[in-house]
């Protein structure tokens, strides 16, 4: 099934549609789609080398569009449908404590999320089912995805077809190392 999903959403890099359907891939993904919208990007920019931050700028507004959606799923599915469970089961009050705790680091994980390759939607329906402050949330989105998206057109626009196997295969790998490394740069300037 991803397979399909997958060559579905390639065959819309080659239609004069390409850009509605970046926009709608990079939509849906944000909040329950499985495939990102790199997928699109990576063909449409080497199409069109010219075009790359047109690109890049509807991929990262689509996707933090999609984010709010997300982040309204959690926040609407979790009232009608999380907290009955919790509350069943005894265990509301554990979640008040998660959610305390999650979002005094919520702006981070967002940022994580929407720079590596951790499922970004992961992230935006538990931003919205703790409650994460909303103008934190849009603004560590806005930056994480047009950090993503950018740095990919850059790229592409710079180097073309030879740097798109190592965008494929290990940028995911280089943006999670540069969290790693960020992440542990302030743990050890904050606690050492």
């Amino acid at each position: 099934m991803i397979r399909r999903l997958y060559e579905w959403t390639m065959g819309l890099a080659e239609t004069r549609y390409a850009l509605m359907a970046l926009a709608f891939v990079a939509f849906v993904e944000s909040s329950v789609f499985p495939i990102p919208p790199d997928i699109l990007m990576i063909p449409m920019i080497l199409a069109a080398p010219r075009r790359a931050w047109l690109i890049a700028g509807i991929a990262t507004v689509s996707s933090v569009l999609g984010g709010l959606f997300g982040y309204y799923i959690g926040y609407a599915l979790f009232d009608t449908v999380g907290r009955p469970v919790l509350e069943f089961y005894g265990k509301d009050a554990y979640f008040d404590e998660f959610a305390l705790r999650y979002n005094e680091w919520g702006a981070w994980a967002v940022l994580v999320a929407g720079v590596t390759p951790f499922p970004y939607k992961v992230i935006t329906i538990l931003s919205g089912s703790t409650a994460l402050s909303l103008p934190v949330f849009m603004v560590a989105s806005v930056v994480a995805r047009g950090l993503r998206f950018f740095i990919v057109a850059g790229l592409l626009w710079k180097f073309g077809p030879p740097i798109r196997d190592f965008i494929e295969k290990r940028l995911g790998l280089m943006f999670t190392l540069f969290v790693a490394l960020l992440l542990g740069g302030f743990y050890v300037v904050k606690f050492l």
